[in-house]
This record gives structure tokens, sequence and C-alpha cells, in this order.
């Protein structure tokens, strides 16, 4: 690796691919209203409503704070809500509001966009090959 150019590197062109992955997402989310890193959220609290900050924070890999201006933003939007938690007033918990299950299928149209155009000219068998592999350098990066 120490005689490879870093623009070589395989890492910088995960951080190519990543970042033009993002940029298409925004560019489509920014018709509904959202940023990236925000249908996550949404992704999340689809899936199980009412979690926590601290689970949610966990789950996206986000310090806390970083999640806070997001649910403080997407609160003013009326996509969400935050509350205490009925048993432990120390712990709040994020839930859905209409606005916010509505534009479900939206969300995931948009990523079902983004994923078509990202690997158009794969396989299945291509497509199935680098799943594998990409989940073998995040459980390298982070093997929790």
């Amino acid at each position: 690796m120490s005689n490879q150019n870093i623009t070589e590197a395989l890492g910088y062109l995960m951080f190519q691919i990543c970042r033009a992955h993002r940029n298409r997402a925004q560019e489509l989310l920014s018709e509904l209203g959202l940023y990236t890193g925000q249908e996550i959220l949404l992704m999340h609290l689809w899936e199980k409503d009412g979690r926590s900050q601290s689970e949610l924070a966990d789950l996206m890999c986000v310090q806390p704070a970083t999640l806070t201006k997001s649910i403080d933003r997407m609160s003013t939007a009326g996509l969400i809500e935050r509350r205490p938690d009925p048993n432990d007033g120390r712990v709040s918990r994020v839930y859905l509001r209409q606005a916010g299950r509505d534009i479900q299928a939206l969300v995931e149209g948009v990523w079902q966009q983004v994923e078509a155009e990202s690997f158009a000219h794969l396989t299945v068998e291509e497509r199935i090959l680098l799943r594998r592999l990409l989940m073998q350098v995040k459980q390298n990066i982070s093997p929790d």
C-alpha cells in the first residue's frame, strides 16, 4: 500500500462511491423535503415506532447531538415527535406523525431508484458477490 497512490486505494474508491450515492439520494430526497440521513431515521421508525433517542443514535451510528438536531428539524417539519418514556422520564422516545407515515412509499421509491441506478449493469451473481464482499469489509471495520 505504501507505494500506491492514495487515490488508487480501494478505500478512496469506496469514499467516491459513497459520496456519489449520497449526492444522488440527496437530489431525489430534496424533492420530498428531506435531507440525507433523515430517511434513515424514518426507516428505523417505520420498522419500530417509538424507539428511544439513544437506540436510534446507535442504529444510525451517529452522535446523540447530531441525532437531536435531526429530530428537531423533522419535528418542526411535522414528520415525527419526541415524547418522554412513560416508565422512565429520563428517556425520550421518537414517534412518527401521520406525515412521516405518509411519505414511506415515496422514500422507499427513492431508495429503489438509487439502488437500480447504482447497480444497473451488474448481474444478479455480481450483486450477490458484491454484497458478500461489502459485508466482509463492514465486519472488518466494525466487528460488533
